[in-house]
């Protein structure tokens, strides 16, 4: 049995075509979301940002970045559908295999180091909300294969349609979270941290892994950026994750995350006092 299950509040509600359902395999992944080391394995090559796309900055600031590019700006992005959400900030590791996208690399690795992920599956189609990868290091096989390692940058939205093939290529604006109010944006992300810390505890007990002490889950991270981190570790629940990244308060997604986490929270305490009650019938 793969825990924690992670159970999203009954009144939760989403922009994204479908409402969002979690796997109840769902784990929380706190590997996905690293920061890459400065020194890199010698098989892969970097090069140089181009400046005909404006990002933020490649990690979390401590401070929010001074020129963040404006929700107004209107920009061509090539996409790549994945049945998978990249949120800012965190690391996707890919592989490039079919033709067309092969083809969209060649181009990237000449012009401009990032396009667009957007999650797609059979059900629910393309979404509208993705977010900017930009290829921080990359190794090309003998057989035209890539190898890639992709950061989160910022979110976009899709305005329209410029051409389909060989690859898909759409217009986009940036999407930014609006000012969240009297929210006491702190004080929610200190109560989503804490969540998870339990949810972890829990887990690992349940799993006969040591108790030990999780600390610092925040990591001097503004509410924000902690948010997408927080949504980042909800593996195996892309509707779920998708509907956090389309979210554009940060109350609001901290709000939704914290109740998923306060769900699980129950669901593990349950858990545990049946293991604890039947042992054997762990």
């Amino acid at each position: 049995m793969a825990l924690p299950q992670l159970i999203p509040s009954p009144s939760s509600t989403s922009s994204f075509s479908h409402q969002p359902s979690l796997n109840p395999n769902t784990v929380l992944n706190l590997k996905s979301f690293k920061f890459l080391s400065k020194s890199s394995s010698p098989s892969f090559s970097r090069r140089r940002r181009s400046n005909s796309l404006r990002c933020s900055a490649s990690s979390f600031p401590e401070k929010h970045p001074t020129n963040p590019p404006k929700s107004d700006d209107v920009v061509e992005l090539p996409l790549f559908p994945l049945p998978l959400v990249l949120f800012p900030g965190a690391i996707l590791p890919l592989q490039i295999f079919e033709f067309r996208y092969r083809i969209m690399m060649h181009t990237l690795l000449q012009t401009d180091l990032r396009f667009g992920v957007i999650y797609s599956d059979a059900v629910s189609g393309t979404a509208e909300v993705g977010c900017v990868g930009e290829i921080v290091k990359h190794e090309r096989l003998v057989d035209d294969r890539f190898f890639l390692i992709c950061k989160g940058q910022e979110r976009f939205r899709v305005t329209g349609i410029v051409r389909t093939k060989p690859y898909l290529v759409a217009e986009v604006t940036w999407l930014e979270d609006r000012p969240s109010g009297e929210e006491d944006l702190d004080a929610l992300a200190n109560d989503v941290e804490s969540y998870m810390k339990d949810v972890i505890r829990l887990s690992n007990r349940l799993n006969g892994k040591p108790e030990k002490e999780v600390v610092d889950l925040r990591r001097n991270l503004f509410p924000t950026p902690f948010s997408f981190f927080v949504g980042s570790t909800f593996e195996g629940a892309p509707r779920e994750q998708q509907a956090l990244l389309e979210l554009e308060d940060t109350a609001a997604r901290l709000k939704r995350e914290k109740e998923t986490l306060r769900n699980t929270l129950n669901y593990l305490t349950a858990a545990s006092a049946v293991k604890d009650v039947f042992p054997s019938s762990s």
